[in-house]
């Protein structure tokens, strides 16, 4: 038997009905803001990704020659496409410029809970806009898609000019080191990895930095910097949207992409691997060809959504009929069930050419109405509506049918 690879998965129509209702909500909200969607290819020239990520994100990657021997990958996430798209395709368009996406990314990495070598990406991208409202817009955004999608989560905001004024006078290679430290969320290690190279008066402020939660906590271990006011103003506009947040400046997010705000949430009912989404402000338009271009965005791990969601999202209801009739009632159904589909309401008639009790057994598996057509429902022009639940049954005309059913 041949299987489905390793890290994808089937999803069959009652998951793909979850996905598609907790996805439309998200589409919906993200228009209100006024973002747009696009779709970028699903895969991309290799140096895409290898351009700003170094070639040591091959391993992490599938990545193939096609038969003109170019190299290409198939998109491990959205933010590099999209800022191709745009340098591209969109620099004469208007700014800010407002897209967002849904699609799925690959990598090739060990599958575990709501994380899969396959998986989709709902993000967005605002392209241009260098102030603290662009800023605020972005996370509110994010947030409130989560809240949209009825995940429970706890938003993260740092800046990356915190641990980049404290750790000015370091060698790169020991920043890098920090960071990465930071980034995996080891504080100790970072701080052990300060003594190991001499650099003790640093143990105290990173120890005091990572643990502040107030701006003026921040600011006094480092100072007032020239970014200060443009952060206290970005806060005060989420403070005045409602938007509940912990500053954490030792959010890292790999310095070498962002340049100015980072932010993370985090939901419950992922375990320890349990980071939603993630984004904040960068610069890439210059390394795919066009001009320096301030940028923001996020991207939501729709997969751990999904998981964090569990049996608790939420699809409204809609009645499923299946009509059941003679052979003399055929032709009568047949209008009866464009009728019903018109109008909105699931409707299925046998295909099996089975006899009127079979008919009836199937509807009582599958369906929440019965709608019975016979010679006499064909004459009279009505139908027989039956609650298979409640097990009661009465004669209408098709349109009181569809009134019934569509206010239900």
């Amino acid at each position: 038997m041949i299987q489905k690879p390793r890290g994808t998965r089937d999803m069959l129509p009652d998951e793909m009905e979850r996905r598609r209702e907790i996805e439309a909500r998200m589409r919906a909200r993200a228009r209100l803001y006024g973002f747009r969607e696009i779709a970028t290819p699903v895969f991309e020239e290799l140096e895409l990704f290898t351009i700003r990520s170094g070639e040591g994100i091959i391993n992490e990657m599938y990545v193939f020659e096609d038969k003109g021997g170019r190299s290409l990958a198939l998109r491990p996430e959205l933010t590099a496409p999209v800022l191709r798209t745009y340098v591209e395709e969109g620099r004469s368009l208007n700014k800010p410029i407002k897209w967002c996406y849904f699609a799925d990314c690959f990598r090739y990495e060990r599958p575990q809970k709501g994380r899969y070598r396959q998986f989709w990406q709902f993000g967005a991208e605002l392209i241009g806009a260098d102030s603290a409202m662009g800023d605020a817009e972005v996370i509110t955004l994010g947030y409130d898609l989560l809240r949209t999608a009825g995940v429970k989560f706890v938003l993260r905001i740092g800046h990356l000019s915190f641990m980049r004024t404290l750790l000015a006078d370091l060698a790169d290679g020991d920043k890098k080191k920090i960071r990465a430290f930071l980034d995996k969320r080891e504080e100790e290690a970072a701080v052990t990895y300060l003594r190991d190279i001499g650099q003790d008066q640093l143990c105290d402020p990173l120890i005091r930095l990572c643990g502040a939660r107030t701006l003026d906590d921040v600011f006094a271990v480092i100072g007032e910097i020239p970014e200060a006011a443009r952060i206290r103003e970005m806060f005060a506009i989420l403070d005045a949207s409602g938007i509940l947040y912990e500053i954490n400046p030792a959010i890292a997010r790999g310095l070498d992409y962002y340049t100015g705000v980072v932010f993370e949430c985090f939901a419950e009912g992922l375990g320890a691997e349990n980071q939603i989404l993630g984004g904040g402000a960068y610069r890439l338009a210059h390394l795919f060809g066009g001009e320096d271009t301030p940028s923001a965005g996020f991207a939501i791990g729709f997969d751990r959504v999904m998981v964090a969601l569990g049996e608790e999202s939420w699809i409204p209801w809609q009645p499923q009929v299946m009509i059941i009739t003679t052979s003399e009632g055929r032709d009568y159904a047949l209008t009866v069930a464009e009728q019903f589909r018109m109008n909105g309401i699931i409707t299925e008639t046998d295909l099996m050419d089975r006899s009127f009790s079979a008919q009836m057994k199937a509807a009582g598996k599958s369906a929440d109405y019965a709608v019975i057509i016979g010679k006499e429902e064909v004459a009279t022009g009505t139908i027989t509506l039956k609650d298979l639940m409640a097990g009661t049954q009465e004669k209408v005309t098709a349109d009181e049918a569809i009134e019934k059913l569509t206010s239900a």
